[in-house]
């Protein structure tokens, strides 16, 4: 039942047509101080305020590496060719080009050269990236990935 409504809100989502931008914890608090109007036309408010004890634990649980979590992270680039670095190198500048504030990680992985980016904590996040770049990526597929919690602050 919960996977249907998860389900049905993504299709609303996707198909409303509006630019889903969710990887940056600073660009969602832009989108959430955009005062929204409702069907009565009166205007709605959301407020947000850090605490200043979450930020100090957060700043802290970042500092350990061991701390890991459970997420996803779209693949844009996988190959082991011969020019395999270069393609690696040259899909890592075409995504910051065109994409710029989400996180990109190249890493070589015998025999392999990987491009990926996003640190999605949801599949529903991650499918919704990999729709933002399957246009510049059309191959990008979803990986299972061991996020730190300095990634995950990242997004």
């Amino acid at each position: 039942m919960i996977r249907k409504i998860l389900l049905l809100i993504l299709c609303l989502v996707v198909g409303s047509g509006d630019r889903i931008d969710a990887q940056t914890l600073e660009a969602f608090k832009r989108q959430l101080a955009v005062p929204a109007t409702s069907r009565a036309g009166v205007e709605a408010r959301v407020s947000v305020s850090e605490s200043a004890d979450v930020a100090t634990l957060l700043a802290q649980v970042a500092e350990q590496p061991r701390i890991r979590f459970r997420g996803y992270r779209v693949c844009i680039f996988f190959d082991n060719g011969q020019d395999a670095r270069a393609g690696a190198v040259a899909a890592r500048d075409l995504f910051a080009e065109t994409y710029a504030g989400i996180p990109i990680y190249m890493v070589y992985e015998n025999p392999y050269f990987k491009v990926s980016v996003g640190n999605c904590l949801t599949a529903e996040e991650a499918i919704i990236l990999k729709g933002r770049v399957s246009e510049t990526f059309p191959r990008a597929f979803l990986k299972n990935e061991e996020l730190t919690a300095a990634e995950l602050l990242q997004r």
